[in-house]
């Protein structure tokens, strides 16, 4: 009987096992694939998520230091440069083999290549059957992304509304790195108007380049035909392999948690609808899910006490992704008008690295934005909008 079982060992998970580890529960992390294993992944690292981790992250893991981003809307384009850090870049291949080395380095147990095919809540415990064994435990926490199904354990299973997840391309392109540092010396290439309610990128990583296009489910009509023309325009011909996955909408409120299982990452949801950035919540979320659970082992807490973790969940990030959201409407809803005008006005941007990236003070961010530029176009007034989305 474990404590706290951890179905993936993504971020998330290995967050989370790492957490419990130190707590001094009995954990067994299972995950379905043998790692190192490919991650299809712009494999940005925010410094939201740097400042969740406990440790520093070695050099040889660093590809890029982001201090510049270049942003693009049709003809107009503009860059903007900073004096600190804006994020790093990374292999999520070497990343997430190094996390979970971090959370093997506390004891826990670690199971690669065993795939969870189902969990059952009985009287004081969870069955988990997996494709080698069968295990019970307390509790459970689903880490494993957003393609998985064990999530219904938490939350009625039900057609996938194309509104609330994207659609997301990308292909890592080889070049040398001499080439590379000419053409992005350090910065981030962002390309809006090249999907629907989403944009293209292109990321300088060490020996090649990340590039892909994310767009929403619901408008992305010819995902293939777009990341192609994207590639093309800039500069990239040739036979590229090109992954897709889905990527949930954030900030939409979800059931998180049940009466013994938990979801974090992207199981749960937690992704910053405007950019797509979901490392740092799914490191923070699993953390957060495993000290819940210690706590209830530990300190032989109520059960009900576990619906806690949907409001730690809210009270660190959640309200960021809420305001994520509403920015993701904003400029999206009316993207000619919106983009151009922020292309033109360097405040804008300049303001949402400060406010948004370093500050993660998005709520004020969008305020900012209502009141100065009237970004939400002729159909909104301010105050119909804000309580509209609240």
């Amino acid at each position: 009987m474990y404590d706290l079982i951890i179905v993936g060992g993504g971020p998330s998970g290995a967050s989370a096992g790492r957490a419990a580890g130190k707590a001094g529960i009995s954990t067994l992390l299972l995950e379905k694939e043998r790692f190192p294993r490919y991650k299809p992944c712009g494999g940005v690292l925010s410094t939201y998520a740097l400042s969740c981790l406990d440790f520093k992250l070695p050099e040889y893991l660093i590809e890029r230091d982001i201090s510049k981003v270049r942003a693009h809307f049709r003809e107009l384009h503009t860059e903007r440069q900073k004096d600190h850090r804006l994020a790093l870049l990374v292999s999520r291949k070497a990343f997430d083999y190094f996390l979970l080395d971090k959370a093997r380095e506390t004891g826990i147990d670690i199971s690669l290549g065993e795939k969870v095919l189902e969990c059952e809540e009985r009287e004081g415990y969870v069955e988990v059957r997996t494709s080698l064994n069968t295990y019970l435990t307390k509790f459970v926490l689903i880490a494993e992304g957003s393609e998985g199904v064990l999530k219904h354990n938490v939350r009625p299973r039900r057609a996938r509304r194309k509104t609330e997840y994207n659609l997301a391309l990308v292909s890592e392109i080889p070049e040398k790195d001499e080439v590379i540092r000419d053409r992005f010396p350090d910065l981030m290439d962002i390309h809006y108007g090249v999907a629907p309610g989403g944009y293209g990128w292109i990321f300088p990583h060490a020996g090649y380049y990340s590039a892909g296009v994310v767009g929403t489910a619901e408008h992305f009509k010819h995902p293939g035909t777009v990341m192609q023309d994207f590639l093309k325009a800039n500069g990239f011909t040739g036979e590229f392999q090109i992954h897709s996955h889905i990527i949930p909408s954030g900030g939409i409120k979800r059931k998180t948690v049940s009466s013994r299982v938990l979801l974090s990452g992207d199981a749960a949801g937690f992704v910053d609808a405007f950019t797509g950035e979901g490392i740092s919540y799914a490191i923070r979320s699993g953390q957060l899910a495993a000290e819940k659970v210690a706590e209830l082992v530990l300190y032989d807490r109520k059960l009900s006490d576990l619906k806690d973790y949907e409001t730690m969940c809210r009270q660190e990030f959640g309200n960021f992704l809420v305001s994520s959201l509403k920015l993701h409407k904003i400029m999206h809803r009316f993207p000619e008008t919106s983009f151009r005008l922020a292309l033109s006005k360097e405040e804008i941007l300049d303001k949402y690295l400060d406010e948004v990236i370093i500050k993660r003070n998005h709520k004020d961010y969008v305020r900012w934005l209502l009141l100065n530029f009237g970004l939400a176009g002729p159909a909104y007034k301010i105050k119909s909008f804000t309580e509209k989305n609240q």
